[in-house]
């Protein structure tokens, strides 16, 4: 195909769909590097992209606020000017190519709002988002993991596909955020390990004492420095968890933005976690992972690479990609052994890399 002057890439969220993304953006970029490239993300997700070094534009869409202004009415008519504003916007801009890598009908309505000359995505699209397509889906495997399925329509495109990095863009704030966590924690002597015990999805959960009763075994045994991590509304529970150590642990729940959290990640030796958004964010920094997988599948949506580490039971119904399920077999057999032993190892893994 003729190379493309304007691309605009259509994936609205989650992080970790965002972050997954993010080899797309760079083959695309490397194979067309005089085109301008533009993005439209969810409000959450948007420090993933935001400030990335292969992107013109960001277009942050506020799309679950203004729905929620929608409903309760006060702020109705400033929810819908915004939206207004926004689309008005977007449909000003002319693209050589969009590509919806969402495949859902919210992905859908924004590709079909955006004028391109051409509009791909992927077979298999849900809830009618292949209509506002103008080409025949690009076939991918679903079986496969989802950065390989997003290089795939790369491929499709003609992009050569075999080099790329992933990583998150952090900027200098976000290291001397980190730096400033390293110097009042007086970390930096031992690995750091961080620990993200929480998930969107109650079927991901796994029980919080046993979160304390590991990180106690990893700070005593292993020798080291422990940080849990999460969102703000995360920060009571989490520090519930910690209350009950013996082992000191720092509860940064809500004090970390994406960018910092994932510079965090980049400097910790190893993350302990659900899946979950900082799962793949770790990842893409480098940070060698132990993830508990329950109700969805890894080798779709796990860490992506050789020195990740999944804890899983195995049972005949995972994955069911229930969100909802009153026996949770799947997380409540993973024991508190099994995700040590797997920790220990990649620790010992970690420090034959930096030795």
């Amino acid at each position: 195909m003729k190379s493309p002057e304007s691309v605009l890439i259509v994936k609205l969220s989650a992080i970790g769909d965002v972050v997954h993304s993010l080899p797309f953006l760079e083959v695309l970029k490397r194979t067309w590097p005089r085109a301008s490239i533009d993005w439209v993300v969810e409000e959450a997700a948007a420090p993933i992209v935001c400030g990335h070094p292969a992107l013109d534009r960001v277009w942050v869409s506020r799309r679950k606020a203004w729905q929620r202004a929608l409903t309760k009415g006060p702020g109705r008519k400033a929810a819908l000017d915004e939206a207004g504003a926004f689309v008005k916007a977007l449909r000003k801009e002319r693209y050589d190519l969009v590509v919806d890598l969402q495949g859902l009908l919210k992905s859908g309505i924004v590709t079909g709002l955006a004028h391109g000359r051409r509009k791909i995505g992927m077979a298999g699209a849900r809830e009618g988002a292949g209509f506002f397509l103008s080409e025949t889906p690009v076939p991918v495997d679903y079986e496969a993991h989802a950065i390989l399925r997003y290089l795939e329509v790369a491929r499709a495109l003609g992009c050569d596909a075999s080099v790329w990095d992933g990583a998150i863009p952090v900027g200098a704030k976000d290291r001397e955020k980190v730096a400033r966590l390293f110097e009042e924690n007086r970390w930096g002597r031992r690995p750091l390990v961080a620990v993200n015990p929480m998930a969107k999805w109650a079927t991901k959960l796994w029980e919080p004492d046993r979160f304390g009763t590991l990180a106690d075994r990893i700070g005593s045994e292993l020798q080291a420095d422990i940080a849990f991590t999460g969102s703000p509304e995360d920060r009571p529970l989490i520090e519930a968890i910690v209350g009950g150590m013996a082992h000191p642990a720092a509860n940064l729940a809500g004090r970390t933005g994406l960018r910092t959290l994932a510079w965090l990640y980049r400097r910790a030796s190893l993350l302990v976690c659900t899946d979950t958004g900082p799962m793949h964010m770790a990842a893409a920094m480098g940070c060698p992972v132990v993830a508990l997988f329950g109700p969805t599948a890894p080798w779709r949506t796990g860490p992506y690479g050789p020195r990740h580490r999944v804890v899983r039971t195995g049972i005949a119904c995972s994955p069911c990609f229930r969100k909802r399920c009153g026996e949770r077999t799947c997380m409540l057999g993973i024991t508190v052994e099994s995700v040590f032993k797997e920790a220990a190892e990649a620790l010992q893994a970690r420090e034959r890399e930096v030795a």
